[in-house]
């Protein structure tokens, strides 16, 4: 079992940015997939962006491409998530995932979950 521990949320207005981390640990990290998944108020959660433990495939939700970045860095058991050109849509808690066996899209793709961040965007 991969334990995620997610950090970096917070306020921020319309057009900034902000840089999400997950830091993992347990099993071996750098053998799995990881991902970012989002449950904004009142909806259900949502996909975001994947990445294989490779670096070599990854997948964004079409709401984030070309915005959001994910990457990772192996030897410090570190996922990021760098968001950029925020809107007041992005507000939700976002949860790093963990444990998959490729960059999927779906919650069941992952075996691992953090608590959560909380990320507001004011308008």
């Amino acid at each position: 079992q991969v334990q995620l521990v997610e950090s970096g949320g917070g306020l921020v207005q319309a057009g900034g940015s902000l840089r999400l981390s997950c830091a993992a640990s347990g099993r071996t990290f750098m053998s799995y997939a990881m991902g970012w998944f989002r449950q904004a108020p009142g909806k259900e959660r949502e996909f975001v962006a994947s990445i294989t433990w490779s670096g070599f495939r990854i997948v964004y939700a079409d709401s984030v491409r070309g915005r959001f970045t994910i990457s990772r860095d192996n030897a410090k058991n570190t996922v990021y998530l760098q968001m950029s050109s925020l809107k007041p849509e992005d507000t939700a808690v976002y949860y790093c995932a963990g444990g998959g066996v490729a960059a999927g899209r779906l919650e069941r793709d992952f075996a691992s979950w953090g608590q959560g961040t909380q990320v507001t965007v004011s308008s």
